[in-house]
């Protein structure tokens, strides 16, 4: 089997940040991957939370100073950079002042729920696809995790399909009980829209919520996965409808979870 390229997007990675199972997810899988030969990159938000000098993350100036489009403002992308300890592991930081200062991730300290996550979301995922392409580095697998990365199989099928980097990614999304109630703007919509996406495109985004969002990665992606059968009633029940359209599977934490995501990605790409 040819030594694949996997890109990793997520919302968290030990020991940067653990505020759920995420984070040891996307810190196993990838060394695990890479030391069965595959290539790796990993893409994560730099939340505010995270502490620059202890982790030791610096600017990548050839990477940084786009300006990404959130509805109809631009906001500049700054890429920082860190290595794990004890791997041999990049992580790449998609920041910005304005979304990724806070010292807290997606809820304030009263336990509130951002109004603006749904942009931070937007430019996160249009973040991680023009770091990308500047990095020149073409994946085989795109492998989505949680909700904040759910547009980006969206606009691979779309706004970049013809791109050379992304023209032949497969999209895996896995899904996690890291559900919220928030109900976003309607505007969000107009928000998320880029070159090739039609009104029809964006219909399960029209509740503008948590499971709006997974339905859209879900309905884009290759592979839909499910982290382990301990899922909340309502996700099960959205688990239900995706399977009439798409192929859902479960991946549970055990011995055999490196083996289930390599022969994943090699049938992918098959």
């Amino acid at each position: 089997m040819s030594k694949l390229r996997i890109l990793y997007v997520a919302s968290e990675i030990n020991p940067f940040l653990q505020t759920s199972e995420v984070a040891d997810f996307v810190r196993s899988l990838p060394q695990g991957m890479q030391e069965r030969g595959m290539e790796i990159r990993i893409l994560v938000p730099r939340f505010g939370i995270i502490n620059e000098r202890k982790n030791r993350l610096h600017e990548v100036v050839r990477l940084s100073g786009i300006n990404i489009s959130v509805g109809e403002e631009e906001k500049p992308l700054v890429i920082k950079v860190a290595s794990i300890p004890n791997a041999k592991l990049q992580v790449y930081f998609i920041d910005n002042e304005d979304y990724f200062h806070r010292k807290s991730v997606f809820f304030d300290k009263e336990d509130k729920f951002y109004e603006d996550n749904d942009e931070r979301a937007i430019f996160f995922c249009k973040g991680v696809i023009e770091t990308v392409k500047k990095l020149g580095w073409a994946p085989d697998i795109v492998h989505c995790n949680d909700w904040i990365t759910s547009l980006i199989p969206m606009y691979l099928k779309t706004t970049y399909k013809n791109d050379p980097i992304f023209q032949n990614a497969k999209c895996v999304f896995t899904v996690y009980d890291n559900g919220f109630n928030h109900k976003f703007d309607q505007s969000m919509i107009e928000k998320v829209k880029m070159i090739d996406i039609e009104d029809s495109m964006l219909a399960n985004l029209k509740s503008a919520d948590y499971e709006g969002l997974i339905k859209l990665g879900a309905e884009y992606s290759d592979a839909v996965i499910r982290a382990g059968e301990e899922v909340s009633e309502s996700l099960n029940k959205l688990f239900a409808t995706l399977e009439k359209e798409k192929k859902v599977d479960t991946i549970e934490k055990d011995d055999n979870l490196l083996d289930s995501y390599y022969n994943l990605y090699n049938e992918l790409v098959d």
